[in-house]
């Protein structure tokens, strides 16, 4: 299976003052994802989008001020609230053991070692305490807990992720 090239690490979701800093809603677990010197591709829903360089980024309430070069203004820095925030996957670390990046594991086969195939991942989303993937097969839809006590194996290059489920799932 092949990686993706480019992943969703946040969104703009407002702006902050008159200087071009954006609010930015994050998917990225560390704030490090946005280090000053990255390129991110700012992108409309269905347009092309535009390749910036991160200048500075900082906490901020429960999102992250994000400062983009050529982005000096409030003006220019409306005109992006509701874009997507891409990366290139080169410019990020590969995943630890046992953690990868959610992008990678959509759209893989989940296989329960006694039910046999359950689905593909559609979805995946944090709880706080264990990331729950949504896994469909047709209008069939199961929920799987990210734990060791649930997963047994993930193969990204394989395109599966082996499960033991309990029997009452």
């Amino acid at each position: 299976m092949n990686k993706t090239t480019s992943f969703t690490i946040g969104k703009v979701t407002g702006v902050h003052g008159l200087c071009g800093t954006l609010k930015v809603w994050s998917f990225a677990e560390s704030i490090d994802t946005f280090c000053p010197g990255r390129q991110v591709f700012l992108k409309p829903e269905d347009k092309k989008g535009r390749k910036y360089e991160i200048l500075k980024a900082s906490p901020h309430k429960k999102g992250i001020l994000l400062f983009l070069e050529g982005v000096d203004n409030r003006n220019l820095a409306e005109a992006l609230v509701g874009n997507e925030i891409l990366i290139d996957r080169d410019q990020l670390p590969e995943p630890e053991e046992n953690t990868w990046y959610w992008q990678d594991l959509l759209g893989l086969e989940v296989v329960d070692q006694k039910k046999g195939f359950i689905g593909k991942i559609t979805d995946i989303f944090p709880t706080g305490a264990n990331d729950v993937l949504v896994v469909k097969n047709g209008t069939v839809e199961t929920l799987v807990l990210m734990h060791k006590n649930f997963i047994g194996s993930v193969s990204i290059e394989d395109g599966i992720v082996r499960t033991t489920l309990p029997e009452d799932y």
